[in-house]
Parts: C-alpha cells; sequence; structure tokens
C-alpha cells in the first residue's frame, strides 16, 4: 500500500496546495448557492414567468441541477483520484468548471424556455467540475499537511467550501440588482486564474493505485441516487389536485427504483475485488460517524438557508417598506450574521482541534446549533432585527464550530490511499444533504401552507371587494406557486388575479392587493405554523449530529509512517 512520507512535502507546498484548493472550492460553492437569489432576474432577464406552472420545472431544476451533479459524482470522482491521480483530476476539474462559466457567461437576453434549459445543461456539467473540485480538493490538503496542522487547513477551505454557500447569496443579490448576466461572469476570473494555477503547481504527493475500474458500482451508485434525487425533486410539485406529487406513480417508481439500485450497490461492492467504494471503512467509526454527522448537519444547514430567505423576501422585508424586486439584494445582506458566526468559528475550531479533539467541537457546535434553531421558532413573523441577527450569528458559529473538526477526523480516520474516496463520500453527504433538505422542507412548508393560506387568501380577497368565486379560484392556486413567490421575492397577487379582475376593482382596493404588505400578511401565520415543523426538524437533526460526533470519539489518526495512532476516546 502506498504511504505518505514527511519528506514529500516540500515546506511550501502545502501552502500552494491550501490557497489553491481554497479557491477552487470557493468558486464551487459560491456557484452552487448564488442562483438562489438572483432567480428572479435570471427569469425577468430571459423572459420567464417564475409562476407559470409550466415553469415549475425549469425553477426547480435551475436549483437543483448542479447540485444532483455534484452529489452524484463526488464519490466517483473521488476513487478516480486514488487511481488516477487526484491533482490530475482536481485540475482537470477546474479546467470544465471555467469552460461552462464562460459558457454560462454567454446565454441571450430574451432567450425564454430555451435559453433557461441551456443554463440547467450546463450547469449540470459544470457540476462535473465542481465534483472534480470537491471529491479531491480535501484529500490534496490531507497529503500536504501534516497530521497537526490538517485541522487548520481543514477549517480554511471548509470556510471556503460552506461558507461560500453563504456568501453567493450575498454576491448574488448585488450582482442581480445590476445585470443577471454578472452572476455568471463572476466565475469566470476565478476559474482562469485557478486552473492555470493548478495546472502549473499542483503535482500528487502520494502514488496513485490504478485499479480496474468498478462499473457495476458506478452505474448501480450513480443511476440509484440520480434516480432518487430526480424523485425528490418532482414529489415538491403539484400533480392533478394535489399539492405535491408524492403519492404520483412517476415519483414512487424513481425513489423505489432508486433505492433498489442503491441497495445493488451496497451487494456489490461488497463482492467485488476492486470496489469504487471500500465499504470497509464504514468499520471505522470516526470515519462512520462522522459522516452521518456531516449528512445530518447539512441537511438542518441546507433548510435553514430556505427558509431565512422565504421569511426575508415573502415576508419581513416587504413588510418594512422593501420593494418585492429589491428584496433577492437585502436578504442577502440580512443574512450576513450567519456568514460571519461561521467564519469566526470555522478556522479556529480547526486549529483547535488539531490539539484537542473534533468531539469538543462538533458536539458543542451542534448542541449550539439545535438552541438557536428552538430560539428562532419562537420569534414573530415581524421580528426585531437586532435579535434576529443574535440568532443568526449564533446558529453561523454553531456550524462553523463543527465543520472543520468534522471534516478533519474524517480524513483523519482513514489510510492515506484511500483518501479520495473518502473525501468523495464525505463531499457526498454535504451535496445529498442540501438536495434532501430542498425535499423536506419545502414539503413541511407546503403542507402548512395548503392548510391555512387558501382560506385566509379567499377571506382577504373578498374584503376586497374580489367576487367569490374568482377569489375562491384564485386561493385554490396551488400553494408551492405562493412558496416559490416568497422563495424568488416576488409579489403573485399580480399573476393570482388577471388585468381584466384587477380593472373591475376600485382603485383602493388594487393598490392594497398588489401593494407590499397584502401577500406578507397573507403569508405569515402559514408560514410560521410550517416554520415551527421546519426548524423542530432541524434542532432535532443537529442533535442527532451531537450524538454522533460524541460516539465518534476524540484524537484520532489512522495508523501511517509518521505518526502512531491515537485511539478513540
Amino acid at each position: 500500500m502506498p504511504a505518505e512520507h514527511p519528506a514529500a512535502r516540500p515546506a511550501n507546498y502545502k501552502w500552494v496546495a491550501l490557497s489553491n484548493t481554497t479557491l477552487g472550492m470557493l468558486a464551487a460553492s459560491i456557484n452552487g448557492s448564488i442562483l438562489l437569489i438572483s432567480l428572479p432576474a435570471i427569469f425577468r432577464g430571459v423572459g420567464l414567468r417564475p409562476l407559470e406552472p409550466s415553469n415549475v420545472n425549469i425553477l426547480l431544476w435551475s436549483i437543483m441541477g448542479y447540485m444532483v451533479a455534484t452529489s452524484v459524482l463526488v464519490v466517483t470522482f473521488g476513487r478516480l483520484g486514488d487511481a488516477l491521480g487526484r491533482a490530475r483530476v482536481y485540475n482537470l476539474g477546474f479546467l470544465i468548471f471555467t469552460v461552462c462559466a464562460v459558457a454560462l457567461s454567454l446565454i441571450p437576453s430574451g432567450g425564454g424556455a430555451l435559453a433557461a434549459w441551456y443554463m440547467i445543461g450546463v450547469r449540470v456539467i459544470q457540476g462535473v467540475g465542481g465534483a472534480m473540485l470537491m471529491a479531491n480538493s480535501t484529500a490534496i490538503l490531507t497529503d500536504a499537511f501534516p497530521q497537526d496542522q490538517r485541522g487548520l487547513a481543514l477549517g480554511i477551505n471548509t470556510v471556503a467550501a460552506i461558507g461560500g454557500s453563504f456568501i453567493g447569496l450575498l454576491i448574488g443579490g448585488l450582482l442581480a440588482d445590476i445585470d443577471w448576466q454578472l452572476v455568471f461572469w463572476i466565475n469566470v476570473p476565478f476559474g482562469v486564474v485557478g486552473t492555470a494555477w493548478a495546472y502549473w503547481k499542483l503535482k500528487d504527493r502520494t502514488t496513485p493505485r490504478r485499479r480496474p475500474v468498478d462499473w457495476a458500482g458506478n452505474i448501480t451508485f450513480g443511476v440509484g441516487l440520480i434516480l432518487v434525487l430526480i424523485g425528490i425533486t418532482e414529489g415538491i410539485q403539484p400533480h392533478g389536485s394535489s399539492a405535491m406529487a408524492w403519492g404520483s406513480p412517476e415519483v414512487l417508481t424513481l425513489i423505489g427504483v432508486g433505492l433498489a439500485l442503491l441497495v445493488a450497490f451496497l451487494v456489490v461492492e461488497s463482492r467485488v475485488a476492486f470496489p469504487m467504494f471500500d465499504l470497509r471503512l464504514f468499520r471505522i467509526r470516526p470515519f462512520s460517524l462522522g459522516n452521518f454527522a456531516s449528512l445530518t448537519a447539512s441537511i438542518g444547514r441546507g433548510g435553514l438557508q430556505f427558509m431565512l430567505i422565504i421569511w426575508l423576501q415573502g415576508i419581513w422585508l416587504p413588510l418594512h417598506g422593501y420593494s418585492f424586486e429589491e428584496t433577492p439584494l437585502w436578504a442577502g445582506i440580512f443574512m450576513l450574521p450567519l456568514t460571519v458566526g461561521f467564519l469566526v468559528a470555522t478556522p479556529v475550531s480547526g486549529y483547535l482541534s488539531d490539539h484537542h479533539g473534533a468531539r469538543p467541537f462538533a458536539v458543542g457546535g451542534m448542541l449550539i446549533g439545535a438552541l438557536s434553531f428552538a430560539a428562532l421558532m419562537m420569534l414573530p413573523p415581524d421580528f426585531s432585527y437586532p435579535l434576529f441577527a443574535a440568532l443568526l450569528f449564533l446558529n453561523g458559529l454553531g456550524s462553523g464550530l463543527f465543520v472543520a473538526p468534522n471534516s478533519t477526523a474524517i480524513m483523519n480516520s482513514v489510510p492515506a490511499a484511500e483518501r479520495g474516496q473518502a473525501a468523495g463520500m464525505r463531499a457526498t453527504t454535504l451535496n445529498a444533504g442540501q438536495v434532501l433538505s430542498i425535499g423536506i422542507f419545502f414539503s413541511l412548508m407546503i403542507l402548512g401552507l395548503t392548510e391555512q393560506l387558501p382560506a385566509s387568501m379567499e377571506a382577504a380577497l373578498i374584503a376586497e371587494q374580489v367576487p367569490q368565486a374568482i377569489a375562491h379560484h384564485a386561493a385554490s392556486a396551488p400553494a408551492v406557486a405562493s412558496l416559490f413567490a416568497a422563495f424568488l421575492g416576488y409579489n403573485p397577487m399580480g399573476e393570482l388575479l388577471s388585468p381584466d379582475v384587477l380593472a373591475t376593482l376600485p382603485p383602493a382596493s388594487v393598490a392594497e392587493i398588489t401593494g407590499k404588505t397584502f401577500f406578507p400578511h397573507l403569508m405569515a401565520a402559514p408560514f410560521m405554523h410550517g416554520l415551527v415543523f421546519a426548524f423542530t426538524f432541524s434542532m432535532i437533526l443537529n442533535l442527532i449530529a451531537a450524538a454522533a460526533s460524541w460516539g465518534a470519539g476524540g484524537k484520532f489518526v489512522h495508523a501511517e509512517s509518521e505518526a502512531a495512532p491515537v485511539p478513540a476516546e
């Protein structure tokens, strides 16, 4: 088995590896979240109405296409990095990412649905490059740094990997407010510089282990996970008279066949000579429990982002006088305390975990996160911003305390030759957690809206002299339309009521219905009802992650030539 040696690491190479992989992870993670805020401007730019029933699928895949691609491929590219060279696969990923960034920058204005599907297709391909970056950056860093410095290095890298998803919200709001095409151009300079630098400086520091390709494992895992994630995407769309499609034959078939293929993957991997993923790694307690904690924390963290965007853009900001068009920008600004808390805690906890082990920081971070979710549930819809900002900072602090020690514990626990696939599995938990969170939290919110919103909307419209039949028809629109409207910072009342209907109403009623406060007041109570369920679920996930982190043990380093293992506590 090839092993790493301290002599294989030139003194300055570790800083080259850290700076380049941090740039790569920053670009990849910003790209994953930047559309969440900027989609209203992009839809206006290409000439699509976000709430058209035929455009719901485009909207969802615009959000999820990149994440689905990265979730499916990171394990495969992690193993490919072990076999062909981690730097080689990482560098190719940077090149693919950059070429796609240029291609996205060329989307024409007014291209309609064709331009939107072009954007989705290119972002899926860009997700292939992003998966190569994510799957190998952690392994490259673990190779480059001695074990007593890995926590700090992975902490800085994780700031880019997860902090970038928060920063992307702010950048998306700023750029979309200027020109929607800048949302895609921003990745071009990052990509060009990073790709050139990577090919020039990054080299493999461990000997690749060339093995036959496990086609059966790759196919069963990739196709199985794709079907499950597509099923989740389709499940939160309306189906017939139902608010969601979870009971439809198509969704049940997609998820059922996908899960069957994932079970087949486990059987295949336990029998082939050279598996895509060595299941024996799950016998290592810090690795298995660390990844489980990472998955549960990622689901909770992803749900928080979506709930905060809806809360700010759909309710709080309009109630405080902001126009719907400017809410995406200000939502990113008002969410900055979350980013600050994360950026403050992550490198510090990574550095300290090198000396004290992962357990106190990973467990403590998740307990702080659970506390912040409990407190956020108690806020009213029209909250006091200083208290809201303090709770966001607390939540970011908890996430920051958790992620770097968790990543270090996972990577330290495996043999050097298996770090590529270990990094791929860790990246899968992060990315799949984001996609799962969309399905889970959107479903919880749609249930809450379906239960309360139609009756309150119908009554409010009738009070503004809308005929009962028309009010009932408008209130019967799928709840997902109102949810997406809030998510996009978009007032749907002008679409739910046709211009012909609005023309028959008194001017005062038209001004009230299409104004800044009518829709937020309708959304507030149903949203808070769903928010309690969503944040209760997030709190439970954080507590589960804390328990798993405790069970993973204290400081543990896999036996290598440079250091003896320290048993888990």
